[in-house]
């Protein structure tokens, strides 16, 4: 999957597959429900275009947080904000800075995947359990499955955040959708 930075982004280069393999994985070993988002489902869902970072929405299930929170933080993640990253797994913490902040993700850096910033949905933009039962179990490396969320759910997704490159998406996929319908 070709990833890449976008254009003007804070980032040095290509979004690394190592990176993604090593995330996925982490998570994967810690037995964290998520879902993949963002870019990376819409190339995965088969439009092919850059992205530049890893999108997840997690069960917020503390357990579950907490267990994500651990695996990241093992890959040398820890968060853009100056806030610890313990904080992810406060619910009321979450609540404050969606009122206040009007933060939709919490993004995190490593340096050691500089090339890879992860954004956490701080709420979930969709009914996880259902999203989850819907999921799309797909390979980002011969060993490492990650679930992506569904063709619909991300469609959907893109519907709400209504931006430019969110219509360019929801086009091309529903136009590859069509063409594989037609063969």
């Amino acid at each position: 999957m070709p990833w890449a930075a976008r254009a003007g982004s804070r980032y040095a280069g290509p979004i690394e597959r190592h990176s993604i393999q090593a995330i996925i994985g982490a998570l994967n070993a810690h037995q964290v429900r998520y879902l993949v988002a963002g870019g990376l489902a819409v190339v995965a869902h088969g439009h092919v275009r850059f992205t530049a970072d890893l999108d997840l929405i997690l069960d917020l299930e503390q357990d579950n947080v907490t267990r994500a929170i651990t695996a990241l933080a093992g890959l040398g993640y820890g968060p853009r904000a100056p806030v610890e990253l313990g904080q992810f797994a406060d619910v009321a913490a979450r609540a404050t800075w969606v009122r206040e902040k009007g933060m939709t993700v919490f993004s995190l850096f490593s340096p050691e995947h500089a090339a890879t910033e992860i954004d956490l949905f701080v709420e979930p933009p969709l009914d996880f359990e259902r999203a989850y039962a819907a999921a799309v179990a797909m390979h980002v490396a011969p060993q490492t499955v990650a679930r992506f969320v569904s063709f619909d759910d991300l469609i959907a997704m893109k519907e709400r955040a209504g931006r430019p490159q969110d219509a360019q998406d929801i086009e091309r996929l529903r136009a590859l959708r069509q063409e594989r319908d037609d063969e």
